[in-house]
């Protein structure tokens, strides 16, 4: 039996290992410390962000900009559909109203055009929203630029979700550094982690600032333990910022490896008929980079022979993960009768969409053996058929 492969493992180095003994040897391994201070302002130079507060995940993040920003009970809060559950959970945290926005079919993002148009309609019923969440999918940016004016016209906070592309850059800047608050996830799948862990930037101090006194429980400064407002427990511990420190100095590596990736896959399977990969968008002046934290595409079963579903099962029966494409928030039982801007995008995607192995530390030999195994499937569905895919 072959070894498993795994969708998007961690990749760690000797120079994580070097930090983590730090922190033991000098005892620093609570929450705050040497490597979180270090950490923090490693990855505002790196992306330009002018604050930054090391969290427990990208989840509290969300979590926290919402508190910090004062987004709280009946505020609607538009964010796009396809997407994963935690950029949505921290708004019911909150008791806010989550409004889902349709894809587009270039990026797999928030579609411009369509949230654009909504949001001048709200305008003119004096029903604006109080925020927007702009997710970054997949490594790969949103069009933030009309995204951005059109929040700042409106006076709209905008709120970037950009835990899948940390590297990614739209005009020339990184992703999550256009709104009032961006955040990134270091999970154990992402492109570099700490294991858990996320990290909050912003422009504003007195946001970092509200940020960091409620992720140590609202700590009052003074000698004795004094709390006048609900706080939490979500600072990143030191013994995990110096794994992140360590990943931190590889991250344009691992970048430069996924869209190695990338790039091996599409040569072997983008000529398949039916078979799309998720397109890298144009926009941005400057220029964009998607990181390709995971290589996705979409299936045709007509044209394929076979659809996403037989795939990722026959790629299962060899060890082989793959799953598909985020289920869209507008379909998600949790949210039943909230309100969705468009919809048939995410929908089609989610139909048709694969997520295959994409980590930085693949193998030649281990995604020959993905490729092989999606080849296999149009010559079963040619041989199913009794003839080759139109």
């Amino acid at each position: 039996m072959h070894e498993r492969i795994y969708l998007s493992p961690p990749h760690l180095g000797e120079r994580e290992e070097q930090l983590v003994l730090e922190a033991f040897r000098t005892n620093w391994i609570a929450p705050l410390g040497p490597h979180v201070d270090a950490f923090e302002r490693e990855l505002c130079a790196y992306t330009g962000a002018p604050h930054a507060v090391a969290l427990s995940s990208g989840t509290a993040a969300l979590h926290l900009a919402l508190e910090a920003l004062g987004i709280g009970a009946g505020d609607e809060v538009w964010v796009s559909s396809l997407t994963f559950a935690a950029s949505v959970f921290p708004l019911r945290y909150v008791s806010a109203v989550p409004v889902f926005v349709d894809a587009d079919a270039d990026s797999w993002n928030m579609d411009p055009s369509l949230f654009v148009e909504a949001l001048q309609d709200a305008a003119r019923r004096n029903a604006l929203p109080r925020a927007v969440v702009l997710v970054h999918l997949y490594g790969q940016c949103a069009d933030v630029r009309p995204i951005a004016d059109a929040c700042t016209a409106h006076g709209v906070l905008l709120i970037e979700d950009a835990a899948e592309a940390l590297g990614a850059t739209y005009e020339g800047r990184a992703a999550g550094t256009f709104g009032d608050v961006g955040f990134y996830s270091f999970n154990g799948n992402k492109i570099i982690t700490t294991s858990g862990g996320g990290m909050l930037i912003t422009p504003h101090a007195h946001v970092a600032q509200r940020v960091r006194t409620l992720a140590t429980q609202a700590r009052e400064p003074v000698p004795h333990y004094e709390h006048r407002h609900v706080g939490y427990n979500y600072r990143l511990s030191n013994v995990l910022a110096g794994i992140g420190r360590g990943q931190l100095e590889v991250l344009d590596a691992r970048v430069a490896a996924r869209r190695t990736v990338f790039d091996r896959y599409r040569s072997g399977l983008g000529v398949l008929p039916g078979l799309a990969l998720m397109p890298e968008a144009t926009y941005g002046r400057g220029g964009m980079l998607s990181t390709r934290w995971l290589t996705t595409l979409t299936i045709n079963a007509a044209r394929f022979g076979a659809d996403f579903e037989t795939v990722r099962l026959a790629l299962e029966a060899q060890q082989i993960e793959a799953r598909p494409v985020w289920k869209p928030m507008h379909q998600q039982p949790v949210f039943a009768g909230c309100r969705v801007i468009g919809g048939r995008v995410s929908d089609a995607l989610f139909a048709t969409g694969l997520c295959l192995p994409s980590g930085s530390s693949l193998t030649v030999a281990q995604q020959d053996r993905v490729i092989e195994v999606v080849r296999l499937c149009v010559a079963a569905g040619r041989t199913d058929t009794g003839h080759a895919a139109a």
